[in-house]
């Protein structure tokens, strides 16, 4: 829900979906005839002695391209590998996607009950990055950034999505076993559970200090909690991690603890779906479902220019195919038709200032733009301060003249990034 001053003197405000009441139905997706998994290693890195077209593997089988072994995904269903191709992502990030096809009848599943019985986290990073939610256990292994603090969010950081919300009402056992184990291996003993004012009741005895969390859109950023929960500014360019804090969803502490509680490592992803109308529907799906399955089974029709997109309405990302897969880390889904899709352009900013007031971090944006328009991205970041940005959307939102602020932020961070790993190969 919008609410904004008739004057238009302050910043919109925004309002969290909330599942304070009765809970939505879970719509179990049936596994897919043929699931795609991600790995963020380029395709040109395959080494044929370690994966091939051909294969067969089972359902929570790790599966790696290269000898070393780094980057992975667990298989979640039980067959053959049918192909293996380069996916170009956002920014063009290289990945290799491995499809695999569905066995017929009853299929063996890898068994993780040695494992959980003695938790470790070598074990944890080698097996568990693929879970739903995609826990961040590597962080862990960084011994130049020693994380001090670990911060479970309950809610969801976008609009719209209520999947961690979800995971909170209904798998509070898996969440508090999950806390047990994550401070067994990591020996992490501070741990903040941080809850939408709504949900603060009833959560009392889980391993963890609960903190409350206002529901004002983007108060979920995790920059955000390091200031109004947590008491931390986290300086521009730097990361929760450099401060010694790591950021965990609900969904992905209970996932770790479902695998040491069952012996089982979970294959299915919780996603909020938003269709065209604004109806939102919880939906359970195995890991690499293609996203056009899932709307199939939701009867929501995709027409010539309608956009899908991953994630929430504010900072998420549009997919060009309906054949994109379900990842960890997949939230939500939203369908919007080419009728309401936002209107952009290049029409020039005409200093109203909507932009700077909306700023939750006090960026200058409309000067911050023009350097950014200009490709002087150098100048941005020096000047008028683009690595504080927490990338919220709301700038693009309120803009009078349209402009595309969020995606050109998001530009001028990729291009300083790629930048630097150039002339730090080059040195």
């Amino acid at each position: 829900m919008l609410k904004k001053s008739f004057f238009g003197f302050v910043k919109p405000d925004f309002q969290h979906e909330s599942l304070t009441r009765e809970l939505p139905e879970l719509i179990e997706i049936p596994a897919p005839p043929t699931a795609t998994l991600l790995l963020e290693s380029p395709f040109d890195q395959i080494d044929p002695d370690t994966l091939k077209v051909g294969d067969t593997v089972q359902s929570g089988q790790k599966l790696v391209i290269n000898g070393n072994g780094s980057d992975y995904a667990i298989a979640t269903i039980s067959g053959a590998v049918s192909t293996l191709s380069g996916l170009t992502g956002d920014f063009g990030k290289s990945y290799t996607a491995v499809a695999i096809e569905a066995a017929e009848g009853e299929a063996d599943v890898v068994p993780f009950e040695a494992q959980a019985q003695a938790p470790s986290l070598e074990v944890a990073t080698g097996l568990l990055k693929s879970l739903p939610g995609a826990p961040p256990l590597q962080l862990f292994q960084d011994e130049e950034k020693p994380i001090a603090t670990i911060v479970i969010y309950c809610g969801d950081s976008d609009l719209l999505v209520t999947t961690n919300q979800f995971v909170v009402r209904t798998q509070m056992e898996a969440i508090q076993e999950g806390i047990g184990i994550i401070k067994s291996i990591t020996g992490v003993e501070d741990v903040v559970m941080a809850i939408p004012g709504e949900m603060m009741q009833g959560y009392g005895h889980i391993g963890a200090t609960v903190k409350r969390v206002d529901t004002a859109y983007p108060a979920a950023f995790p920059k955000m909690i390091m200031k109004s929960v947590l008491g931390q500014v986290v300086p521009a360019g730097r990361s929760c991690e450099d401060l010694g804090v790591c950021f965990i969803t609900a969904e992905a502490v209970a996932a770790v603890g479902t695998a040491f509680s069952r012996g089982e490592l979970p294959n299915r992803k919780i996603i909020t779906v938003a269709d065209k109308v604004g109806h939102l529907r919880m939906v359970s799906a195995v890991i690499g479902t293609p996203v056009g399955t899932i709307l199939d089974q939701l009867d929501i029709t995709v027409e010539d220019r309608d956009r899908v997109i991953v994630g929430g309405p504010m900072t998420g990302a549009a997919i060009y195919s309906l054949d994109h897969p379900v990842t960890p880390s997949t939230g939500a889904l939203l369908v919007q038709a080419a009728e309401d899709i936002a209107y952009t352009s290049n029409y020039p900013c005409i200093n109203c200032g909507d932009c700077v007031r909306s700023c939750p971090v006090n960026i200058q944006v409309n000067m911050l733009v023009r350097y950014l328009e200009a490709g002087q991205y150098e100048e941005a970041a020096d000047q008028y301060d683009l690595y504080s940005c927490i990338e919220c959307g709301l700038c693009a939102y309120v803009c009078v003249s349209k402009i595309p602020i969020f995606q050109y932020i998001r530009l001028g961070q990729y291009e300083l990034d790629r930048m630097s790993i150039v002339e730090t190969a080059n040195d």
